[in-house]
């Protein structure tokens, strides 16, 4: 499914790998977006022959720029949200998706975060690592640093897997 959306990502936006910097512009909006994140972005670094450490720095930035944001004012925003009809049902999805994984954090809530968001499966990542820490109340700046350090596990785990074992497997 990631690579899907990959490709098409790539394929909305590929008139950028023309231009001077496109590639790194596609592999950062990757990045940027929910779901994607690192994965994607580092995934479509390996597809477009970007430079494994440039993808690298690019895909972490891009992953690790909005999660401040949504620490911050997820809360807030769900809350205004709620006492509107038209997006209370779509907040408390979101919330009961949030809940789905409680138990997970409860006990050992830094490392449990750490590995959820570290560890590249679908349905993981630092957006949806915010989303639990911010229903959880989890504190801000403890859960920015549990993110950040797994999103610096996954990008290894991803690079090992699209510079490794892809570029092995598409180039022999």
């Amino acid at each position: 499914m990631t690579e899907t959306l990959v490709n098409n990502v790539i394929g909305l936006f590929g008139n950028l790998t023309q231009m001077q910097f496109g590639k790194e512009i596609i592999i950062f909006i990757i990045s940027l977006l929910p779901i994607l994140e690192l994965r994607g972005g580092i995934l479509a670094a390996g597809v477009l022959n970007l430079n494994p450490w440039i993808a690298y720095v690019i895909s972490i930035i891009g992953n690790l720029l909005p999660i401040p944001f949504i620490l911050m004012f997820l809360t807030p925003i769900f809350n205004w949200m709620k006492k509107r009809k038209l997006f209370k049902g779509i907040v408390e999805r979101l919330e009961k998706k949030a809940m789905k994984n409680k138990g997970k954090f409860e006990k050992g809530e830094f490392i449990a975060l750490i590995l959820f968001v570290g560890i590249p499966l679908p349905g993981t990542g630092a957006w949806t690592g915010a989303l639990i820490a911010s229903v959880m109340n989890m504190n801000k700046k403890k859960a920015m640093l549990a993110i950040t350090i797994g999103i610096l596990m996954a990008s290894v785990i991803m690079m090992l897997l699209s510079y490794g074992l892809i570029n092995n497997v598409m180039y022999r």
